[in-house]
C-alpha cells in the first residue's frame, strides 16, 4: 500500500516538474531552422517566444531564465546536454554563450562563440518561470511550435551570391544593377564584401541586413551605365571572413556581363598590303565589334558610289589598273551600323611617284618662300644704308649754309623805323682767304676766282654791311 502511494507521489512529482503550466497554456518560439556558421567564428540565433497570459505569469514570477539542451528537448532525459542555463550560469562544450535578447520582452536571441566542428546539432530552448510559475521547452513535438534550430557548422563559408547571372543581358547605355549577399551567422565579425573588374561609372552601397528569418546578411549594391567595353566581363564579388582564433577565409563568385550593341570600331585588313603589284591576289577584311554578334551583315563600296560592290565580311581579287582605289565597308546588326574609314589600293610605283610629286611641290614651295624672304632682307638692307648716307650728306651742307649765312645774320637784327625802297643789290666779294672750320680755301690754278652773293638790305645799310664783309675777306 505504502509503496503504491509513494510511485503516484513521485509520477505526479514529475508531472510537475516537467509540466509547470495549464493544459490551456499554448506557448511557442520561433527561430530559423538552420543556421550555418563558421569554425573559429561565432553564430547568433534569433529567437523569439510567446505565451499565453505572459504579463500576468511575469508579475507572478520572479525570476525568467533561459536554457539551450543540445540533441535532446527533454530536460529531465539523462540522454540530454544542457549547452547554457543563464539562472546558474552555467556554460558547457563551449567557450561563452551569451543571451542577447531581453526575455521580459519575449525576446530570446542568443550568440554562440567560438563555434567549431563538433558543436553542429539541434538546439532547443527552454523557458523556466519561477517559482514555479512556467517551465515549458520549445520544441517540434508540441501542437503550435515552430521546428528549433538545427545550427551546421562548416570549415569554408558559402560564396556570395550575386544577381543577375550570367544569363542576364543589357542595353547599351542602359542602368545596371547588380546585388551581392553574403550570410553574416556572427554579427559582431560580419564579413566585408568587395568588387573586381568594375566599370568606372560604379557606385556601390554596403550595409548589413536582416532577413525575413530574422537572420543577418552583408548586401552590396552596384550601379553603372552599361558600355560596350563591359560586354563579357567578369565582375566578382568577393566576402572575406574574419575569425577571431584562425585565419581570415575568402570566397568570391563572378558574373559575365551581356551588352548588347551595335557596331563598333569597324575597320578594313588588307592582305598582303595596301601597295602592290598588277596581277596580285588581294583579300580585303572587315572586322566590327557586336552584340549580337551572330547576325551581322557586312557591305563593300567603292569611294564616289552609292550602290554596293558586294556583300560578305572578305572580298578577294585580283588587282588591276581598274579596280584600285578606296575601298570602304558597313557592318550592321539589330542595334544599328557602322562605316569603317576608307582605305586606298594602290599599284607599286603609283604611289611612289604620287608621294614624289608631293614631295617635289613642297620643297619647291618652300624654296620660293626661302628666296623671297632673302631678298626683301637684302632691299630693306641696302635701302637702310642709302638712307643713313643721304642723312649724312643732307647734315653736312645744312653746316655749311650756316657758316655762310652766320656772316650776314647781323644785318637784319635791327629793323629801321622808316623802310627804304627794297631793291636787289649786286656785290663782289672775294672768298679765296675765308676761312671754314680749320680749313683754308686757296686760290686754284687760275687765280682768284669772283662769287656773287645775292643780297637784300635797306638802302642805307648797304654800305656799311659791304665795308664790313671787305674788311673781314
Amino acid at each position: 500500500m505504502m509503496a503504491g502511494i509513494q510511485i503516484i507521489s513521485f509520477i505526479f512529482i514529475s508531472s510537475v516538474l516537467l509540466h509547470t503550466h495549464s493544459a490551456d497554456d499554448t506557448y511557442f518560439a520561433t527561430m530559423p531552422q538552420t543556421v550555418t556558421a563558421l569554425t573559429g567564428s561565432c553564430v547568433q540565433i534569433p529567437c523569439t517566444f510567446n505565451i499565453s497570459d505572459f504579463e500576468d505569469k511575469h508579475k507572478k514570477s520572479e525570476s525568467i531564465n533561459g536554457i539551450w539542451l543540445k540533441n535532446k528537448s527533454q530536460f529531465a532525459d539523462s540522454d540530454g546536454f544542457i549547452a547554457f542555463n543563464s539562472s546558474k550560469n552555467t556554460i558547457r562544450g563551449f567557450s561563452d554563450i551569451q543571451i542577447t535578447g531581453n526575455l521580459s520582452e519575449r525576446n530570446c536571441t542568443t550568440v554562440f562563440y567560438n563555434i567549431m566542428k563538433n558543436h553542429s546539432d539541434f538546439y532547443y530552448f527552454r523557458l523556466e518561470m519561477e517559482p514555479n510559475v512556467f517551465r515549458a521547452t520549445f520544441n517540434p513535438n508540441q501542437p503550435d511550435s515552430i521546428k528549433t534550430v538545427n545550427i551546421t557548422v562548416r570549415d569554408s563559408p558559402q560564396p556570395p551570391e550575386l544577381k543577375p547571372n550570367d544569363k542576364h543581358s543589357v542595353m547599351e547605355n542602359t542602368t545596371v544593377n547588380l546585388s551581392c549577399s553574403a550570410e553574416a551567422p556572427c554579427p559582431k565579425q560580419p564579413p566585408t564584401i568587395s568588387w573586381s573588374n568594375i566599370p568606372e561609372s560604379a557606385h556601390i552601397t554596403t550595409q548589413l541586413q536582416e532577413k525575413h528569418d530574422k537572420t543577418l546578411s552583408v548586401f552590396s549594391h552596384m550601379t553603372f551605365k552599361a558600355s560596350y567595353m563591359d560586354h563579357r566581363k567578369n565582375i566578382s564579388c568577393t566576402a572575406t571572413y574574419p575569425r577571431k582564433t584562425l585565419e581570415d577565409l575568402t570566397v568570391e563568385t563572378p558574373v559575365m556581363l551581356r551588352v548588347l550593341f551595335p557596331p563598333k570600331e569597324t575597320h578594313i585588313f588588307i592582305t598582303p598590303s595596301a601597295s602592290v603589284s598588277v596581277g596580285t591576289n588581294v583579300t580585303l577584311t572587315c572586322k566590327s565589334k557586336a552584340s549580337p554578334s551572330n547576325d551581322m551583315n557586312y557591305t563593300w563600296y567603292n569611294h564616289g558610289q552609292e550602290m554596293p560592290i558586294t556583300r560578305g565580311k572578305k572580298i578577294s581579287f585580283i588587282v588591276t589598273h581598274n579596280n584600285t582605289g578606296s575601298y570602304f565597308c558597313i557592318a550592321q546588326n539589330k542595334h544599328g551600323n557602322q562605316s569603317s574609314a576608307e582605305i586606298q589600293l594602290t599599284v607599286e610605283g603609283e604611289r611612289g611617284f604620287f608621294y614624289r610629286v608631293i614631295f617635289g611641290c613642297t620643297g619647291a614651295l618652300l624654296a620660293f618662300v626661302l628666296l623671297s624672304a632673302i631678298f626683301f632682307y637684302c632691299m630693306r638692307t641696302n635701302k637702310s644704308s642709302q638712307d643713313h648716307v643721304i642723312g649724312r650728306d643732307q647734315a653736312t651742307d645744312k653746316n655749311s649754309d650756316m657758316a655762310i649765312y652766320a656772316n650776314s645774320s647781323s644785318v637784319s637784327n635791327k629793323k629801321s623805323e622808316k623802310k627804304e625802297n627794297d631793291g636787289l643789290h649786286y656785290g663782289e666779294i672775294d672768298f679765296s682767304r675765308l676761312q671754314m672750320g680749320n680749313m683754308t680755301r686757296e686760290h686754284s690754278n687760275n687765280g682768284p676766282q669772283t662769287v656773287y652773293a645775292e643780297i637784300q638790305m635797306t638802302g642805307k645799310n648797304i654800305k656799311k654791311t659791304v665795308e664790313q664783309m671787305d674788311s673781314k675777306i
